[in-house]
């Protein structure tokens, strides 16, 4: 049986979220419609949770597969394993602790078989324990303008919210980084590279749950930064293959974007040194970029010429007290 979407979602430790995000799947309007729960060894009771919502929705029974993996694999082969019995003319990927309007489905995939898209994408939520706020993503007229939005930080590269063509999966054999979870969202990239057309519907219908606002990421290790110099690296040797030089520039904003977190993550100054030795030779294309805000372009100059404080106290006034307290 073909189906019009295919839903990857992987399951590891989200008990308390799984509820939700499962009954919003299994309520949406669009029929035809493949879920596929990929159960990422998880060592808590989140299959209980899943299977017990399920059992309210008899109609999708036959439509619904659990995978199990016999040991934790992390997120991308998580998705791969979905990936690879994916029936559906389209896929979409949802994170387990998230949860998604009742009209996405049948909005999105509408909107692709109208206008014959290999991808669309949407604006979607933020949302907090109190609040939420609004995420407007940019329009663009082709793949290739998207991608290089996408490079510069204008556009996300989240995987959740966009409905991106199987064959572009299939046909460029394109899977999701095994063993490197940080930055393996930039598969998106790959997908961009290869779509022929794109189109974008100006409407939220994904709300991408942040519990942890008292900075936008105080968790990294030598893995995380040894996965997410792996996925800027397979990036950038992609589109070297297939660009040659001509995006340059671009990879280089990719570069600042993928190490701009050390100077918003935390008030510690070794991680400000840290962000100027890796990727140096993407220092000199700040001020080039035209897709981030005059903010980020200043927070990245005071870090190159190690006027730390200044990056001390934007931390302070803005990812603590904005993010950490009013955005809660």
């Amino acid at each position: 049986m073909e189906y019009k979407v295919s839903v990857i979602i992987p399951v590891y430790k989200v008990e308390k979220f799984i509820g939700r995000c499962a009954r919003s799947l299994m309520e949406q309007t669009l029929t035809n419609v493949e879920y596929i729960f990929v159960d990422d060894a998880s060592p808590d009771g989140s299959i209980g949770v899943l299977r017990q919502v399920l059992a309210g929705y008899p109609e999708r029974s036959s439509h619904v597969r659990i995978l199990t993996h016999p040991e934790n694999k992390g997120l991308p082969a998580a998705r791969n394993t979905g990936l690879a019995v994916a029936q559906g003319e389209y896929i979409f990927h949802c994170d387990s602790d998230d949860f998604v309007e009742p009209d996405m489905l049948e909005q999105l995939y509408g909107k692709a078989t109208e206008t014959d898209a290999d991808i669309v994408w949407c604006d979607w939520y933020l949302t907090f324990e109190k609040s939420e706020r609004y995420m407007k993503q940019p329009n663009f007229a082709t793949a290739e303008e998207a991608l290089k939005a996408m490079l510069g930080g204008r556009m996300k590269f989240n995987v959740w919210n966009k409905l991106v063509n199987r064959e572009l999966y299939t046909k460029n054999h394109i899977t999701f980084p095994s063993g490197h979870a940080m930055g393996e969202d930039m598969t998106m990239i790959l997908l961009f590279i290869h779509a022929k057309k794109v189109i974008y519907v100006p409407k939220a219908f994904y709300h991408y749950v942040k519990l942890n606002t008292s900075a936008i990421s105080s968790n990294y290790s030598d893995k995380y930064w040894k996965d997410l110099k792996y996925n800027v690296s397979r990036i950038e040797k992609y589109l070297y293959d297939i660009y040659g030089h001509k995006l340059d520039k671009e990879i280089a904003f990719l570069k600042l974007e993928a190490k701009f977190p050390l100077l918003i993550m935390s008030p510690k100054m070794s991680l400000y040194r840290l962000w100027n030795n890796l990727y140096p030779e993407a220092n000199r294309y700040i001020l080039k970029n035209k897709n981030i805000s005059l903010r980020s372009k200043l927070v990245q100059t005071c870090a190159r010429y190690h006027l730390y404080w200044a990056v001390w106290l934007h931390y302070q006034l803005i990812c603590r007290v904005v993010y950490g307290i009013i955005y809660r």
